[in-house]
């Protein structure tokens, strides 16, 4: 390697780079898999043995996309893909359904002030944690609680009782159902509804 002129150690040839750019978007994808199979949970917060995990899968993810002996070139090669990619995944959240394939959704973990345990399975959250992020967000009682969800950046967001929760930030959360109906706002009546409720009161 000593005797090996600059130019092999700075640049990549093109189908060295090619190579790298395929390697980069395989990895990519394959940790996208990952993160849907496993959940959102490994997004959050970082355990110790989660932080070794993260450090494991960078080392895997960079040897697997710039071969044996990393070199400048493929390095900006491997860069410039997941910039990219990471500006498609971007627009792919504005096109109706993209979200739901290039990010897991929201999870019910808690309603009403009541722990589900089969939602807390399904999201890979333990109940440990679950309590360490409700002291984070103040909660001192179950019962203070209307619902507890796990977003899709791993984060645990927590809704305090008092004011109706909008159903409309519910959309396309998992468990949305087990949320009881007295939590939630009423619909405001549409002119559109007062004229059917009219017409109903009309035919009969």
């Amino acid at each position: 390697m000593d005797d090996a002129p600059w130019d092999e150690l700075l640049w990549i040839s093109p189908h060295e780079a090619l190579a790298v750019v395929l390697g980069t978007v395989g990895m990519y994808l394959g940790m996208l898999l990952i993160v849907r199979v496993l959940g959102q949970r490994m997004l959050g917060a970082l355990s110790s043995y989660d932080l070794v995990a993260i450090i494991a899968f960078g080392s895997i993810l960079g040897r697997a996309a710039l071969g044996e002996i990393p070199v400048l070139g493929g390095g900006l090669v491997a860069l410039l893909t997941l910039i990219s990619l990471q500006a498609v995944a971007g627009a792919a959240h504005l096109l109706p359904g993209g979200a739901r394939i290039v990010s897991t959704p929201p999870v019910v973990l808690m309603a009403d002030g009541q722990v589900l345990a089969g939602q807390l399975r399904r999201a890979h959250v333990s109940p440990d944690e679950l309590r360490s992020r409700l002291r984070l967000a103040g909660i001192r009682a179950h019962d203070e609680v209307a619902v507890a969800l796990l977003e899709p950046t791993g984060s645990i967001s927590v809704l305090h009782r008092g004011a109706p929760i909008e159903p409309e930030l519910l959309n396309g959360v998992v468990g949305a159902g087990l949320v009881p109906r007295h939590l939630l706002a009423e619909a405001p009546v549409g002119a559109d509804d007062v004229e059917r409720a009219g017409l109903g009161r009309r035919r009969v």
